[in-house]
């Protein structure tokens, strides 16, 4: 049994980080912002405390004393760049700090290579709404891997798609490397449920370490 504290614990990919954690018999620390808004969080144990995940004391604060950490926060408050990157900067500082050597961080699909140095958000007439909020994650990914850290970092990106939310969790999915992994036309959605099985078997069992993997069906 491992002690995980999860970051952006209220989202859809938290939450399901969560329950795929506590199912396996791991004790969880739930961080979010506000934790009275998230009462349905504090049951089977799990600890729900507030912190800021750009900050890093509030991360070492929150993190002592765990084995790993999760990182599914997003703020649709701020720019994508400047909380994505404050968020890679405060959890390598405050991390190593607590004493936490693993980090699996929720990424997203469009960092992912269609060719060799071309992803997905670098095709022509890619969505500009989608565009900022991509190159928040592409700039959180160039922080960790610029780092001078001791920090085993992961970034896992699930398909460039909406994710199912209600799906049942299967336990299956496919690694890839940073390129995007093929799928058919006919797929069903990849769901968050099974991209918590991927975020919690690379932390009971680490096969990747400071890079980026996507997953998929």
């Amino acid at each position: 049994m491992s002690r995980i504290v999860v970051f952006g614990a209220g989202g859809r990919a938290g939450r399901r980080a969560v329950a795929e954690a506590i199912s396996r018999g791991h004790q969880v620390t739930a961080v979010v912002r506000d934790p009275a808004s998230y009462p349905e969080l504090a049951r089977d144990g799990v600890a729900v405390v507030a912190g800021d995940v750009t900050q890093a004391d509030s991360v070492a604060s929150v993190a002592a004393g765990h084995d790993a950490a999760v990182n599914a926060a997003a703020r649709l408050d701020l720019p994508s760049e400047e909380f994505y990157v404050a968020a890679a900067h405060a959890l390598l500082g405050g991390l190593p700090q607590a004493g936490v050597g693993r980090l699996v961080a929720l990424g997203i699909g469009t960092v992912l290579e269609t060719a060799p140095g071309v992803r997905v958000l670098d095709a022509p007439g890619f969505p500009a709404d989608a565009l900022a909020f991509s190159l928040g994650h592409a700039a959180e990914l160039d922080a960790l891997r610029n780092a001078d850290t001791d920090l085993d970092w992961l970034v896992i990106a699930p398909p460039p798609t909406m994710l199912d939310d209600e799906a049942p969790r299967t336990g299956q999915y496919r690694v890839g490397g940073a390129q995007l992994l093929p799928t058919e036309p006919d797929a069903p959605q990849f769901s968050y449920a099974d991209l918590a099985v991927a975020v919690l078997d690379e932390i009971e069992t680490p096969k990747h370490h400071r890079t980026l993997i996507g997953v998929a069906l």
